[in-house]
């Protein structure tokens, strides 16, 4: 396609500016979450604590239940399309149920993704998805029934940016 010649000196003293009639968009919303503005909720509330690039050294709970819980990360990435990150990852045996089960400390390396715009929060992007990578295992005790949902779709955070921005 041949260049768009630029306008002359005189079109642009004699013709006044058109003036837009229309709402802009927000820059995120036009080239999407850039990482420096994606968020986890914690418990998959968005009305709850969130956090930019967390630390989770005093925990970020993944699940609204407690029985996933993040502790001591480490960010290796953390960008408009995932945050890939280190640490301990406390999972619930939910044994005999999920009150009475006992806690186990795991080596994790979780990956979020997926993250959604909610426009009831300032147009603020949020994951929706955790994939985990357990590199020294899962205890027996955590497979079968009793083993931890993996990928983690946080469907309350998609229901939230649905109803907001749909």
């Amino acid at each position: 396609m041949p260049p768009t010649p630029a306008p002359s000196a005189t079109a642009a003293a004699t013709s006044p500016a058109p003036i837009a009639t229309t709402p802009t968009t927000t820059p995120s919303a036009q080239s999407g979450p850039t990482g420096a503005d994606t968020y986890l909720a914690e418990s998959q509330d968005v009305n709850g604590t969130t956090a930019l690039k967390p630390d989770c050294q005093a925990g970020c709970p993944l699940s609204g239940d407690g029985t996933t819980v993040l502790w001591r990360m480490t960010w290796q990435t953390w960008n408009g399309t995932e945050a890939v990150g280190t640490g301990t990852e406390a999972i619930d045996s939910c044994d005999p149920n999920c009150a009475a089960g006992h806690p186990y400390d795991v080596a994790v390396t979780v990956t979020f993704s997926q993250p959604v715009q909610v426009c009831v929060h300032g147009g603020q992007w949020f994951w929706t998805h955790a994939s985990f990578d357990w590199p020294n295992g899962l205890p027996a005790a955590l497979s079968g029934a009793n083993g931890p949902t993996n990928p983690m779709v946080f469907a309350p955070i998609k229901a939230q940016a649905a109803q907001s921005c749909g």
